[in-house]
Formats: C-alpha cells, sequence, structure tokens
C-alpha cells in the first residue's frame, strides 16, 4: 500500500478454511494458495491497492485450518464488524474470516505463537461425507500401544525422521507437550501441541503410530525412529485430507 507505515493500524484476523481446493496457505507461482485469495480481496476493499498478509504458518496442499491467525497493515477500520461482514461476502464459502481485532506493531501472526496445536481425523466405517476432512482406516487399532508411542514424542527433541528433506529451517529441534489418541467409538483424531512443526511432520508422526495401531511395530521403535535422524528410517505419511491445524495460541493475547 502507498500508505505510510505509520499511519497502518495492525489487525490480527482469524480465520478458519477447508484447504480440499488450495494449493497450501502459502502464496505460489502458478497454483492457487489461501494467502493469495484473501490478498485479492483485501486489496479490492482498499481501492485495489496491493495488501500483503502475513500467516501463523504454512499448511500444506488439501490441509485444513480450524483455526489461523494472519497478521495484516491497513488504514484503521472504523467499524470491525462490517468489514468483517464484507470480506465474508468476498471470500469463497471455503474460507470464513471469524474475527478482526487491532493489536500493537510488536505483535505478529507467526513469530508470536507460543503454541500451535493440530488434529488429524481418522474413521473405521467408510463414510462418502467425511472423505475430504479425515481419512478411511478401516483397519482395528491397538488405541492404547499408539498412546504409549505417543508419549516418547513429548519433550524436547530432534525431529529429522519425522520431517520432509532439504526444507530450510535452521533447526529439527521441537518441543512438543502434547501427543494423544482420541477415540469417540466412530471416529478417532490425533491431537498434539508443540511450540513448532517441522515440514510435514505431524502427517509423518501420525503414519507411524498407525504402523503401531496395527502391530507392525512396537511402541518402544518410535524412540529408535527419532533417535536415527534419518527420514528414511519412518513410515510413509498420511494423506493430507485429515489434517487441520486446530488452534494458535500466543501468551497474554489469546
Amino acid at each position: 500500500m502507498d500508505s505510510s507505515a505509520d499511519a497502518l493500524q495492525r489487525y490480527f484476523i482469524e480465520l478458519c478454511y477447508d484447504g480440499t481446493d488450495y494449493f497450501g496457505w502459502q502464496k505460489q507461482p502458478k497454483d492457487i494458495s489461501v494467502q493469495e485469495v484473501i490478498e485479492s480481496q483485501l486489496s479490492k476493499l482498499h481501492s485495489n491497492q496491493p495488501i500483503s498478509v502475513v500467516g501463523c504458518g504454512r499448511t500444506d496442499t488439501g490441509v485444513h485450518a480450524h483455526h489461523y491467525i494472519l497478521h495484516v497493515d491497513i488504514p484503521m477500520v472504523k467499524d470491525l464488524e462490517k468489514f468483517r461482514f464484507k470480506l465474508n461476502r468476498m471470500l469463497p464459502n471455503s474460507i470464513a474470516i471469524q474475527d478482526v481485532y487491532p493489536v500493537s506493531k510488536d505483535w505478529h501472526a507467526r513469530f508470536s505463537a507460543t503454541a500451535r496445536t493440530y488434529r488429524y481425523f481418522a474413521h473405521h466405517q467408510k463414510d462418502p461425507f467425511q472423505s475430504g476432512t479425515s481419512l478411511y482406516f478401516p483397519q482395528e487399532l491397538d488405541i492404547q500401544a499408539m498412546n504409549s508411542a505417543a508419549e516418547l514424542l513429548l519433550g524436547t527433541q530432534d525431529f529429522t525422521s519425522l520431517s520432509k528433506l532439504h526444507t530450510d529451517v535452521k533447526t529439527n529441534i521441537c518441543t512438543v507437550t502434547k501427543a494423544e489418541w482420541i477415540n469417540d467409538g466412530k471416529q478417532f483424531y490425533f491431537e498434539i501441541s508443540a511450540d513448532r512443526f517441522l515440514r510435514n511432520m505431524v502427517r509423518a508422526t501420525v503414519g507411524i503410530l498407525l504402523e503401531v495401531g496395527v502391530g507392525k511395530i512396537k511402541p518402544s521403535e518410535v524412540k529408535t525412529i527419532l533417535e536415527a535422524k534419518d527420514r528414511g528410517a519412518a513410515a510413509t505419511s498420511v494423506p493430507p485430507q485429515g489434517l487441520f491445524l486446530w488452534k494458535i495460541e500466543y501468551d497474554g493475547l489469546l
């Protein structure tokens, strides 16, 4: 935008989206992304001036967000509810703005976040209405064994074995504070919380835990896989459709 940076107000925008038709959150040279769609509509609300937003993190192709935060610097908005309503009307049904509020300029959607939670959903009985948001997995699972294995993920350690190769991060060290499978009888999901996540980390983690669940590997072998620091030591990643960025947390804000 042409406006002076000092005249702009920073806003956090809370949203959710169905990632089925998008090539992830981050803007791509040729493929449609959630970021591109939002920036395009925000630009239309500001006389077609270019507007950039900063997201709380990446989600990969086909991955969904139940709770996502972005920040944007724009001229002061007098009526935030009206602004939210207009933006929602302009966006496709796959993206919904839940809240908009001003924050100080030292708040950053990505770097100020202190915790992130993901959920991966799966179901035992074939259901066409869940095919876009949950993994159909008909095999019986030992949830107790899976949770015993999940406990080995807790704490601060190197997750190279569960990371996509050749990423641009400086470290593969993450601190996991929660890792648990929950089964309600019809559907089950894996919930994991950490200070940060590596590319593909959750889907690779679900892959090895499902191997534990069907008895292919023992729970204790998860520790061996992590200690190998080798992506080839772990199972194949599960498909993206069951994965949701579930919650973003900020100390003193959310």
